[in-house]
């Protein structure tokens, strides 16, 4: 289900990313490629809103897969959400996952277009600029999506129990209350380090793809 549900995400995800940038600087009488920092971050973020809205039930037959405490498959994990929720169960957690999309994929696509352009006059495009962009673009996707992660993933797994349903403020005031502020950057070194290699190891493969297919 986690293959599944980030091949059709970061996908689509791409697939919107130019064509909205574009749009918003044309929208803003500005040259195509000549975005700024704050209309990257947007771009990015619509962008991947848009793709997990229709994507969601990937998410949350994955992440109740990932929870439970037995073995699961994936169409156990979908019966049981289906009859107690019915199809609403699938989009159970949407709003905080489309904030949290947002948050990520506009730090990790907007903050690594933004420092590639910074980096690039220095060291020339190639490994060295991807590999720095990547940086940044992981250590500031963990900084402002952990919280919202946090708060998705306690949401989708209430999908499909008889356990009271919250909403996304309800959920990160009980979280606070009850475990304190920082329960909301819970694992938060582990995801820093998954965030990094991740970034360095997509992007560096997407330039190499992106180089060969322009050639």
């Amino acid at each position: 289900p986690a293959l599944v549900r980030q091949v059709s995400y970061h996908s689509f995800t791409f697939v919107l990313y130019d064509p909205i940038r574009d749009s918003v600087s044309f929208l803003l009488s500005m040259e195509a490629g000549t975005s700024s920092y704050m209309q990257r971050l947007l771009s990015a973020g619509v962008s991947a809103a848009i793709a997990i809205t229709i994507f969601n039930p990937t998410e949350v037959v994955k992440t109740q897969m990932q929870s439970s405490s037995g073995n699961t498959t994936m169409r156990e994990v979908a019966s049981k959400v289906w009859s107690k929720d019915g199809a609403k169960g699938f989009w159970a957690g949407l709003r905080p996952n489309v904030i949290r999309t947002f948050l990520v994929n506009g730090a990790e696509i907007g903050t690594y277009d933004e420092a590639k352009l910074a980096i690039v006059d220095y060291v020339g495009d190639g490994l060295a600029v991807h590999v720095g962009s990547s940086f940044m673009a992981g250590l500031t996707s963990a900084c402002v999506s952990t919280p919202a992660d946090v708060v998705k993933t306690r949401l989708m797994n209430a999908a499909g129990s008889d356990q009271a349903p919250r909403g996304v403020l309800q959920t990160a005031v009980a979280t606070i209350r009850e475990e304190g502020f920082f329960a909301l950057y819970k694992g938060f070194t582990l995801i820093v380090f998954r965030k990094l290699l991740w970034c360095i190891v997509f992007f560096v493969l997407y330039e190499r793809l992106l180089a060969a297919f322009n050639e």
